[in-house]
């Protein structure tokens, strides 16, 4: 019988070269804390083999559903997502672990000749599969006095960037964090700012999930978590969640912890909503206290709920599309 102690661990990630790039750190940091071996189980998600866009699958929660159900089966003893990709609620057999200390959260522009977002010319086609980029591209153009074209693209980061390179697009819009760790961040020609594009709830986060009767393991593996990002992720996704929306809508919500001399005192939390052309959008702000402790979840959640409702008392649902049942 194996020695369940030194036997390699399982994590189950999905095939893609971001995903296993960021598995491969995230084993790396979990052989440093166990001593124990980590093995990678590729697993292939509809997600990843369907070429329709997102948000006729049912968004980015088909990454997921792979990955959880190779857990219930015990196949992998834990799993590594995009914290983006995660649908809100968590069923009660799988325990998120840990969420690891969040990459940079922003979105990047990836254009031709180095151009920056203000620098394209009027009616540049843009790629994205997102409606939220979507949404705040368009407002963003509609406030420079111009016109772009919102293309929507699936595929591979390099597949993305390729699009660009091979003159069919102006410029595509991608995750910052997934740039960053295949190590391709120096070709952004721009970071773009939350003040005029905010990213997908829990963007730049990982999360770390395990079966909950698997407590040893969950209570290893929390010793990977960030108390902040937790925070400020939890604050997101409970904006998300109390819209009632999924996380192909197009919603952006991006919270800080902000600091005095001597320690964490408020969260601020950013929101919006809008119609996928940019005509219009609800972009609301609030701030409140900071969690008192890492297990202080309430506190985060209760300022994701009062922001939702401020932003449906200024029309939020009715730009959301169908909203998720």
């Amino acid at each position: 019988m194996t020695d369940t102690t030194t036997r390699a661990l399982r994590l189950g990630t999905r095939r893609s070269k971001l995903a296993m790039a960021q598995s491969g750190q995230i084993a790396e940091a979990v052989r440093e804390l166990t001593g124990r071996p980590v093995e990678l189980v590729e697993i292939t998600t509809y997600g990843d083999t369907s070429r329709e866009h997102l948000a006729q699958i049912g968004g980015t929660g088909v990454f997921v559903t792979a990955l959880r159900d190779a857990l219930l089966r015990d196949e992998v003893d834990f799993a590594v997502h995009s914290l983006k990709d995660l649908p809100t609620t968590q069923p009660e057999d799988l325990t998120l672990a840990a969420i690891p200390v969040r990459e940079d959260p922003r979105d990047a522009l990836i254009a031709r000749d180095g151009l920056t977002f203000e620098q394209l010319p009027d009616g540049a086609r843009i790629g994205t599969g997102s409606p939220r980029r979507m949404a705040q591209l368009n407002a963003w153009a509609r406030t420079l006095g111009k016109r772009i074209e919102t293309v929507p693209i699936r595929g591979n980061i390099d597949t993305r960037i390729g699009f660009v390179a091979n003159g069919e697009l102006d410029a595509v819009v991608l995750a910052a964090a997934g740039l960053t760790r295949i190590g391709r961040i120096d070709e952004a020609t721009q970071l773009l700012s939350p003040d005029v594009v905010l990213p997908a709830p829990g963007q730049g986060a990982l999360a770390i999930e395990c079966t909950a009767v698997n407590a040893d393991l969950a209570a290893r593996l929390a010793e990977l978590d960030d108390p902040d990002t937790r925070a400020a992720v939890t604050a997101e996704r409970s904006l998300l969640a109390a819209l009632e929306a999924g996380c192909s809508a197009p919603v952006g919500a991006l919270a800080d912890l902000q600091a005095d001399e001597q320690a964490v005192t408020e969260l601020h939390l950013r929101g919006v909503v809008g119609t996928t052309d940019g005509s219009t959008l609800v972009h609301l702000s609030t701030t409140g206290h900071a969690p008192a402790s890492p297990d202080d979840v309430s506190t985060p959640q209760n300022l994701g709920r009062e922001l939702a409702a401020e932003m449906l008392a200024k029309g939020a649902a009715g730009l959301m599309g169908e909203r998720a049942l």
